[in-house]
């Protein structure tokens, strides 16, 4: 087993352990003893990352407020996509894996292993994004940086793809958890995210990570994000729900699709550095005219819950044309269309961060809109930070796709369910929304339609089988150019019942069957000469770095049980539905023990 920056005696503490988990028959629920380890070491690495970026969000506001019209806006932005560009290139050599995608793809693809880089590289280049005002999220590091925690240590015991799995959405759950102060949607988050699906197995480790993460955080980072200070909803305040619902869904559409075109990267013809600069200048402009993009915009959007909306005209180049209403309201509403675009360009730019907390601030500046163009009809008085909290779960169930999550996050922290009608409302017109126009998440939208990887757990299960395994190199091959007489001198000693037909460069050119076989030699009018006058064309041919799960969809749809493999243009081997079925019908099985923590203590 290879270990990262491979030390010997971290290599004999965990084969002792290993030893002795397996002499004790402790394989089971040691998953859950990992799961501690890792909700500590998530929980700690999230809590490090707020508080770097805290100290240099203050640092920078510092610096613009001591200069004229905070002219550092400006330029701040750029200079931290800048250096983060810089350490990507030459301390991280570009081996940093950014975004969520990259956890799903090392989960389909790569048997849950993820580099241990991944760990640090995150924490130091999202704090120079966020940490200079690039308008993105720490949510996504933060995630990452947890799942790599957990496949690490997955790899350090020597545990299995799935055992990995779970540590990696372990880690997940416990930088969410430590970060917002709610273990439920901590668990939630991985579920509906990372797994896909919701077991009381892999439950279990998830919670005790996620709780873990809050211990950590409650010891050492005493305050939330935002207090949301929330009243009881009101009946008559239900249309208005209906109508944010309605909104949050059409803005999630929204979302979706400018961060698809942005964060695939700005000015495509530049080189990295011109593009971080380009970009970042761009976004410091955007900044200086709503400072409230400035980084991840909790501290404005803990201002608005707490009625001090206000604090949105103090730092604008145009505060005394928001003393008007209605100017104010439009004010709002540009601030919720233009979150996403400065969180597009921060990480289209080169910077590193996520949608989370712009998804959020979008969700929690469109409930005040919505409650503030209300009570200015004079219709009637909504309560604002209701409306607030509700955006906000909203606008992260339809971009995530997590409706669960949402509802979760806001009602722990709200610290209790008096809004759980509304979220539950609003959460769900949202996401049936979101899904008719977008049928998946911002994380699977883009691995669908470039990496073709899909989230079924059936294609899941199906790819973590090797090809190799169940390929029969066994095979008779035949020239095309094979007399029939000699062929049928091969079949009376061979029991295949197919056959591949080559030509001189060794390339498959055709199948034998025996049923074609059988027709030519009781055929007494047939006068073919070769084997070229007996074969067919293959229904298909699969290639060697093809999916398997694609393998099973050309089996179904042409209704075979063999087709040939070709690597590199050359013929390699068949493959048989049969076997495949076997392999998929073990892995199940084996799946199945591995889920049931209790089976062997």
């Amino acid at each position: 087993m290879q270990y990262p920056g491979y030390i010997p005696v971290a290599k004999k503490i965990a084969d002792k352990v290993n030893q002795w988990r397996l002499r004790r028959n402790f394989q089971r629920n040691f998953l859950i003893y990992c799961s501690v380890i890792v909700g500590l070491l998530g929980g700690l690495a999230a809590i490090a990352l707020k508080y770097v970026v805290h100290i240099m969000e203050v640092l920078s506001k510092n610096i613009a407020n001591h200069l004229y019209y905070h002219l550092a806006y400006a330029f701040l932005p750029a200079i931290g996509i800048l250096l983060t560009v810089l350490y990507q290139h030459f301390i991280n050599r570009d081996h940093i894996e950014k975004g969520i995608g990259s956890i799903l793809i090392n989960i389909r693809k790569n048997r849950s292993n993820i580099k241990v880089n991944n760990i640090y590289s995150h924490l130091v280049t999202s704090s120079l994004t966020v940490g200079f005002g690039g308008s993105a999220g720490l949510e996504a590091p933060i995630v990452c940086i947890g799942a790599a925690i957990g496949s690490n240590g997955g790899k350090f015991f020597n545990l299995s793809p799935y055992e990995k799995t779970v540590l990696i959405a372990a880690g997940a759950s416990a930088g969410i958890a430590a970060v917002f102060n709610s273990p439920i949607a901590g668990v939630l988050f991985s579920l509906e995210i990372l797994i896909g699906e919701i077991t009381i197995p892999t439950f279990i480790p998830l919670l005790i990570a996620s709780a873990t993460g809050v211990v950590v955080s409650k010891l050492l980072y005493s305050g939330q994000l935002f207090h949301l200070v929330t009243e009881g909803w009101v009946l008559n305040a239900l249309p208005f729900y209906v109508i944010l619902g309605l909104c949050s869904g059409w803005m999630s559409v929204y979302i979706l699709k400018i961060a698809a075109i942005l964060e695939k990267g700005m000015f495509p013809k530049f080189n990295r550095y011109q593009r971080a600069i380009a970009g970042g200048l761009i976004l410091g402009l955007i900044i200086m005219v709503f400072p409230a993009l400035f980084g991840e915009g909790y501290t404005h959007l803990q201002d608005i819950l707490n009625g001090n909306i206000d604090a949105l005209k103090s730092e604008t180049l145009f505060s005394s044309w928001l003393a008007q209403p209605l100017l104010l309201l439009l004010f709002v509403l540009c601030l919720v269309f233009m979150k996403i675009v400065a969180a597009g360009i921060t990480i289209g730019s080169g910077g590193n961060g996520g949608t989370f907390a712009p998804t959020l601030f979008t969700g929690a500046f469109l409930g005040l809109f919505v409650a503030l163009g209300v009570n200015q009809t004079g219709l009637m008085h909504l309560t604002v930070s209701n409306f607030i909290a509700v955006g906000m779960a909203g606008a992260l169930s339809g971009v995530m796709h997590a409706p669960l999550t949402a509802i979760f996050l806001i009602a722990e922290i709200t610290g209790g369910y008096v809004l759980f009608i509304p979220l539950m409302i609003v959460s769900a017109i949202s996401y049936v929304i979101s899904r008719i126009y977008n049928p998946h998440n911002v994380y699977w939208h883009e691995l669908i339609e470039h990496q073709n990887i899909k989230p079924d757990q059936d294609d899941y299960m199906m790819d973590a089988i090797s090809l190799d395994s169940i390929i029969n190199t066994s095979f008779t091959a035949v020239s095309i150019q094979m007399p029939v007489t000699e062929f049928y001198q091969l079949l009376s000693k061979s029991s295949a019942n197919i056959f591949a037909v080559l030509n001189e460069q060794k390339e498959l050119v055709g199948l034998v069957l025996m049923d074609q076989v059988r027709k030519q030699m009781f055929n007494q009018k047939a006068t073919t000469a070769t084997v070229e006058g007996i074969m067919t064309n293959p229904p298909a041919v699969i290639d060697y770095d093809q999916p398997v799960s694609d393998v099973m969809e050309t089996f179904d749809a042409l209704d075979v049980w063999q087709l040939p493999v070709v690597k590199h243009g050359e013929f390699i081997g068949f493959i048989s539905k049969s076997a495949l079925l076997a392999q998929y019908r073990d892995l199940m099985i084996k799946q199945h023990k591995e889920t049931d923590l209790f089976a062997k203590i």
